[in-house]
């Protein structure tokens, strides 16, 4: 049996109108920073019931929605500098991944000197290792894609670089998982957040670094999205669609903590950077075909494992995973996306490549069979086709 290690600090809590819990969970005493970005956490009334729940437990809060959807070292600089000056005791990441990241990065910066990047591995990163404990984080996401309520990691871009960071000191301390939250994303996000939580598992799965106890979540996750993501997409309140997408990308999460992501990740995460309006869900199932297919020899078991998870019970060959994404495109409509509608254009794979060896390079060490740079141009180039 192969030796591996669990750490899961966070108390989660799971369901419709878990929210409530707010109220009675363990925080310090003070003032609470609500990190959430765009308009639609308030439109649709998720500040407003966070803060209530919150103001029950006696505590006073202060709001920041000013987060982008690709998180920016900015306003981790500038949320840092309100929990100094504002003596803020706990922060709360509300809305998508972009927030809670922000949130992880934020509560580490409230206690530690110098800048986020000085704290990142990778790039122009400064490579140093956290000395402080963070503010507690409260995790609550209002998407199913990152499953960062679930995971020590956190993903800030600062100019053209765009670095996954943390450690267990980014771990939330709670994490509210009410997938209530989650019924007013449109169906095209609904989409690209439920791939990005199917590859996260699909990638901790056939990654060198994962165990046994990542393939559970794992093989659990890609059944759950397979099954459930279809429906989240086509009837966006049908409840228990989104409890399941839910509880998968919460499962994906925890495969992330587990064992890594992988290339695919480290790819698409150049192509975000070089062009910020590609959604990353939809950058990585552009990516996806191209890219799986070249681990058909050193992944075979697995994603042959991964294709009857999604639904091919029949399944015996690695060609069937490649054809089960496909199917699951195809039923959640997004089958016809093409890169060149968000500016890319074959000849910035070179810059795509370099910049994700750079960036996160870590990711390809963990990749079933070595990518050289060369591979991963003809991926970005296929992509583009």
């Amino acid at each position: 049996m192969q030796n591996f290690s669990f750490y899961m600090p966070t108390r989660l809590f799971f369901g419709a109108g878990a929210v409530a819990r707010l109220s009675k969970a363990h925080l310090p005493e003070g003032k609470g920073l609500i990190i959430t970005g765009g308009s639609s956490t308030t439109r649709f009334g998720y500040v407003a019931k966070v803060a209530d729940a919150l103001a029950q437990g006696g505590h006073e809060i202060i709001v920041y929605d000013k987060v982008q959807p690709n998180p920016t070292i900015e306003g981790v600089r500038a949320c840092a500098a309100i929990c100094r000056e504002q003596g803020i005791a706990f922060v709360v990441g509300l809305g998508g991944g972009s927030s809670i990241d922000t949130a992880k990065a934020v509560a580490i910066m409230a206690t530690n000197e110098g800048d986020w990047w000085d704290y990142v591995h990778g790039g122009t990163g400064g490579g140093k290792r956290i000395p402080h404990d963070g503010l507690p984080i409260v995790a609550i996401p209002t998407t199913a894609g990152t499953g960062t309520e679930a995971d020590p990691f956190t993903v800030i871009t600062n100019g053209e670089e765009k670095i996954g960071g943390g450690g267990e000191k980014c771990f939330p301390a709670i994490s509210i998982v009410d997938p209530d939250f989650m019924l007013t994303v449109p169906p095209h996000l609904t989409a690209y957040q439920g791939f990005d939580a199917l590859f996260h598992a699909c990638e901790g799965y056939v990654a060198k670094t994962g165990n046994p106890m990542s393939d559970m979540f794992a093989l659990r996750a890609i059944e759950l999205i397979g099954r459930a993501l279809p429906t989240a997409v086509r009837e966006g309140d049908n409840k228990d669609a989104r409890a399941e997408v839910a509880l998968a990308n919460t499962l994906a999460g925890f495969v992330e903590t587990l064992s890594s992501c992988t290339g695919e990740h480290a790819i698409e995460h150049a192509l975000s950077a070089l062009h910020p309006a590609l959604p990353h869900g939809a950058g990585l199932i552009l990516l996806s075909e191209a890219y799986w297919k070249r681990f058909f020899a050193a992944a075979g078991e697995r994603m042959t494992a991964m294709a009857r998870a999604l639904g091919d019970v029949s399944a015996d060959r690695p060609e069937a995973f490649i054809a089960a994404l496909a199917r699951l495109k195809q039923s959640c409509g997004v089958d016809g996306l093409r890169l060149a509608d968000y500016g890319f254009r074959p000849e910035d794979a070179d810059w795509i490549a370099d910049n994700a060896m750079q960036t996160m390079g870590g990711l390809f060490k963990v990749d079933p069979a070595p990518l050289s740079r060369e591979d991963i141009v003809q991926i970005v180039q296929e992509s583009c086709r």
